[in-house]
């Protein structure tokens, strides 16, 4: 028999007993009087509705030469059916015939067996990882399962044992996510329906459906394999001055989380080391690309300067300055996306671009008649780079026509005079001031004052952190300072910038007193008796900065002076507290100097030496006649060597 409906019969339902069929005469055929069995509507004719949609169930008779379809006005049923009758019915007929005389006793026991066969959800014979679930409700099966699962817990907690190239190891299940999906697993057994002799007579095994988490999945595998494989080298394209040059693409090998999870998923359950495989990965851009891009951009980019017209001027931008803005690196997939970057290019046409800006200036603050006035400040216009670069790729694989038109947009100063009058800056909060020798002649009084200029009328907003570094930047020659004494690994050298220091403790003990929050600061190696102790603080670009944060509610003026002798920094803005004051501890652990010959010279300092010691000062803040707050600071000194040069 070859045929079921429109579909080949499946190996497990084709009759393993041939009979023949008893032929007799008509009267001495036996009939077996049965409730009519009607067949599910996927059942009939092969799995399909015998008259299509709206068709009713069909009944039949068992006699003991096969199956009977009643109808109406006929003699003896054709045990192959009518010429007529529709060719389902007919081979329906021949199946049922080939089945033999025990089918017909089976189903001889009346309608409960069709019941029988398709009770329940979960089609009957139907098992997973061992579990009968045929012939149960969805709900029932899925109970069942999990209560398998759940006794036979150590089986799916074992870590599963990986395989990936040279390399082995194991993944902790929980760890990856991997289990079985209990609902998924019943949902696909319950929707793979067999033919009717497989659901009385036949068995199947359904996989269980297994879920991991290809995401951590990839973490934990990576940690066993490290770098395996060769890694993908990405194409580029770099300027060594304004001459190309390429970096040609190779693939890389290695994981890919899609494939890793299928394995893992495919291979759980087997009891056998899973083998991860290693996928090779190929960048998106190739070759040929990275050439082309080479023979036309890269190489005509760098031909030529580009001229650049505005309503105020001309520019141009030279092959060097596009060399450095012009991007022909790759993604992480390998695909080159060419490129202006704007702060690039703004950064590589400073003389340039001051031709037709003009930069905005911020409001200011200055003390004029022992008040704070306020100095308007003026907005001003730029280049739109970003337009720019957007535009200057166009142009750049062109080999004439290199000109293209740049606007200007309006710039507003990063502090207006509304900004400065809304902050509160009406009073003086606090004032320091520390003395100096050597008038200012001298190169370190000359830096002192440098420093102090660069400082004053700088406005610190609510909220704000202000670095001293950051504001000055670099301190060096170009900047207006000059050498002079500075302590360099423990011994007083001569160094750029010396005596900055003292001004950093200046600013320093101003915004302490003012009752600002200290961010960062170091006191000096060794005590100087200029300074009061504990509270000083040394700078040294770029590694050693001062800081302070403005935690107020308001603005911040920061207001600087000098004499021949002094400098004074004060902090003017609006009272917090109604003073700060400090309190010093006794010394402690008092060391004495040594002595230290140096070779004569000028890059020797004689120094007569300073006792070390330790000693805390305590910050009291004073609100409503009381102390709300106090801040404790300890610091412990060196002993200065006597320095002896000779």
């Amino acid at each position: 028999m070859s045929q079921y409906g429109d579909n080949r019969m499946p190996a497990d339902e084709r009759p393993t007993v041939q009979m023949a069929a008893v032929e007799g005469a008509a009267g001495e055929r036996p009939t077996i009087q049965i409730t009519a069995v009607t067949l599910p509507v996927d059942q009939r004719n092969g799995g399909g509705p015998a008259g299509g949609v709206g068709s009713t169930p069909e009944s039949v008779t068992a006699t003991s030469a096969g199956w009977e379809t009643p109808v109406s006005g006929s003699g003896p049923a054709d045990p192959a059916g009518p010429p007529d009758q529709p060719a389902g019915r007919r081979r329906l007929r021949r199946l049922l015939l080939a089945g033999g005389a025990a089918v017909a006793v089976l189903l001889a026991s009346g309608g409960a067996t069709a019941g029988y066969a398709y009770a329940g959800e979960v089609p009957r014979g139907t098992t997973v990882l061992g579990v009968e679930l045929g012939g149960k409700s969805r709900a029932e099966a899925a109970a069942t399962l999990r209560a398998d699962l759940d006794s036979r817990a150590s089986t799916f907690t074992t870590p599963v044992q990986v395989r990936i190239g040279d390399q082995t190891g194991e993944v902790s299940p929980a760890a990856v996510g991997l289990a079985v999906d209990v609902e998924a697993t019943v949902t696909a057994a319950a929707e793979h329906r067999p033919g009717p002799l497989s659901l009385l007579f036949g068995s199947r095994s359904t996989e269980p459906v297994v879920t991991v988490d290809a995401e951590k999945l990839d973490v934990e595998l990576r940690k066993i394999v490290g770098r395996a494989g060769p890694q993908m080298t990405l194409p580029a394209i770099t300027f060594k001055g304004t001459t190309p040059r390429p970096v040609y693409p190779k693939p890389s090998k290695g994981l890919r989380p899609e494939e890793s999870a299928k394995a893992l998923r495919e291979g759980w359950l087997r009891g056998q080391p899973i083998q991860v495989p290693l996928v090779e990965t190929h960048p998106a851009t190739s070759t040929e690309e990275v050439d082309r891009l080479v023979t036309e951009l890269a190489r005509p980019a760098v031909a030529g300067p580009v001229t650049v017209t505005t309503e105020r001027g001309n520019f141009t931008i030279a092959p060097a300055a596009i060399a450095k803005s012009l991007v022909l690196t790759s993604d992480k997939t390998g695909r080159i996306s060419p490129r202006v970057d704007e702060k690039k290019l703004r950064a590589a046409l400073p003389g340039q671009l001051d031709r037709v800006e003009v930069k905005p200036k911020d409001a200011t603050m200055s003390i004029q008649g022992n008040k704070p006035k306020i100095v308007a400040g003026s907005g001003g216009s730029q280049v739109d780079t970003a337009a720019l670069a957007r535009d200057l790729l166009a142009v750049l694989p062109k080999t004439d026509g290199r000109t293209l038109r740049a606007q200007l947009k309006p710039v507003e100063p990063k502090v207006s005079t509304e900004d400065l009058g809304k902050m509160g800056i009406k009073e003086k909060v606090s004032s320091f001031t520390t003395n100096f020798t050597g008038g200012l002649g001298s190169p370190r009084s000359q830096n002192i004052v440098t420093i102090a200029r660069d400082v004053d009328g700088t406005v610190v907003k609510p909220g704000e952190t202000f670095s001293l570094n950051g504001h000055t930047g670099e301190r060096g020659y170009a900047q207006g300072y000059r050498d002079a004494p500075v302590i360099l690994d423990g011994k007083l050298v001569p160094g750029v910038g010396g005596g900055t220091s003292q001004f950093t403790t200046t600013l320093f003990n101003a915004t302490y007193y003012a009752g600002l929050e200290d961010v960062e600061h170091k006191p000096h190696s060794y005590w100087f008796s200029r300074y009061p102790p504990v509270i000083e603080s040394t700078i040294f670009w770029p590694d050693l900065d001062f800081k302070f944060k403005n935690d107020s509610p308001y603005g911040v003026l920061i207001d600087t002076s000098h004499t021949s002798s002094s400098i004074t920094v004060s902090i003017w803005g609006t009272k917090v507290y109604d003073r700060v004051t400090t309190e010093w501890s006794p010394r402690r652990n008092i060391t004495k100097p040594k002595v230290i010959k140096l070779q004569p010279g000028p890059s020797c300092i004689p120094t007569n030496g300073i006792d070390g010691f330790t000693q805390d000062a305590f910050r009291l803040f004073h609100k409503g006649g009381k102390v709300v707050k106090r801040e404790k600071f300890t610091w412990k000194y060196l002993a200065e060597p006597r320095y002896s040069c000779g």
